[in-house]
């Protein structure tokens, strides 16, 4: 319909015994290991996803859903799902390789970043590489590390980085050690992108109190993003750097309009507690921040009426188990007609603003 539709959320469901040359480095780096009756990856002694307890995660074996498993193993098979689609590019974020801001050896998390940074962009992106685009890890806990390869995962075509909403316990994403790190991404050019992760060692600000893994689901990504959002918007890391482009994923938009408001009414009426902190508002006017919206988002049309249509970008969260691949692209254009979104509108939700997101022309 003339229109290019960029998913600006999707995964890979990684091949980490492939990684030969982290296998030689690291002997017996990946191993199996049991939770809640179910193997699971045991890195480090600890184990991804945690499968029971507070902050579980997905149950691993319905983690991808069914209609997504053939595309999810098959490369030629993805394309063809994002041709029936009407996916032009999608965007690849990783699953195990989430966790790699809880490991513990910061020299392992540098080599595993490098592994799975080559094996994304040289050979899954490589495949089709108009149309699949990589987002790099980096080890975020040792910021130095992080930039080095932050800056070399631009030089092979990574469109963003992404990184947890927490760095820690004790430190939030407005943490002094952690600007070197967003002003070389700013220089770089290359987007940030918070996405939370549920079972896999991170912090979870509020979902880490349940252990029903339906509460810890339907929590964490919004609590996990008001909490990034905070920090970056409040904490000043946006204002200091005004050309950092970040995305906040998997969280929905429904609460974005209520928490830009909200941060807006403190910047207003606390001044003094927020020196020279912009109106969040105009944060994403000037198009610094951006939030991935999925099939059956019932508020886009809100959302468009009070932020304007700039911050949102379409995601199919391919090939995950709350997916709702097939159709994901129809059910968008039906909710951006029953919104009666313009014509512009409705070509900057489908990829228009992903494209700026990730710098993609």
């Amino acid at each position: 319909m003339g229109v290019r539709v960029i998913d600006a959320d999707a995964h890979v469901n990684e091949d980490a015994l492939g990684w030969t040359e982290l296998e030689d480095r690291h002997p017996g780096w990946l191993s199996a290991g049991r939770s809640g009756d179910r193997w699971v990856a045991s890195i480090g002694g600890k184990l991804y996803p945690v499968q029971e307890g507070p902050g579980c995660g997905v149950a691993i074996d319905a983690s991808t859903s069914p209609a997504c498993a053939a595309g999810a193993a098959d490369l030629d098979q993805r394309l063809a799902d994002m041709d029936a689609e009407g996916i032009d590019v999608q965007v690849l974020f990783g699953g195990l390789a989430i966790g790699l801001p809880t490991f513990d050896d910061h020299g392992f998390a540098l080599d595993f970043a490098r592994s799975y940074n080559d094996w994304l962009l040289a050979k899954i992106c490589a495949h089709a590489p108009e149309r699949l685009k990589g987002v790099a890890v980096v080890p975020v806990q040792a910021v130095d590390l992080a930039v080095e390869e932050l800056r070399r995962a631009a030089g092979l075509g990574a469109v963003a980085v992404t990184i947890p909403p927490v760095l820690d316990e004790s430190r939030n994403l407005d943490d002094p050690s952690l600007l070197p790190f967003f002003e070389a991404a700013e220089s770089e050019d290359l987007a940030v992108c918070i996405h939370s992760a549920p079972g896999m060692n991170v912090p979870l600000p509020a979902a880490g109190r349940f252990a029903n893994y339906a509460q810890v689901h339907c929590l964490s990504f919004p609590a996990d993003q008001m909490t990034a959002l905070t920090a970056l918007a409040l904490g000043g890391v946006l204002d200091r750097f005004p050309r950092l482009r970040v995305g906040f994923m998997e969280s929905g938009i429904g609460w974005v309009p209520y928490f830009v408001h909200r941060l807006h009414e403190h910047v207003e009426k606390l001044p003094h507690l927020l020196p020279g902190i912009s109106d969040p508002r105009d944060l994403l006017a000037r198009g610094q921040c951006f939030f991935s919206f999925e099939a059956e988002e019932p508020l886009l049309g809100t959302c468009v009426d009070e932020l304007g249509a700039g911050p949102w970008v379409y995601a199919s969260d391919y090939p995950h188990w709350d997916s709702d691949f097939p159709g994901t692209v129809e059910e968008c254009r039906d909710k951006c007609a029953a919104a009666d979104l313009t014509a512009d509108d409705t070509a900057a939700v489908l990829g228009g603003n992903a494209a700026r997101l990730y710098g993609l022309g």
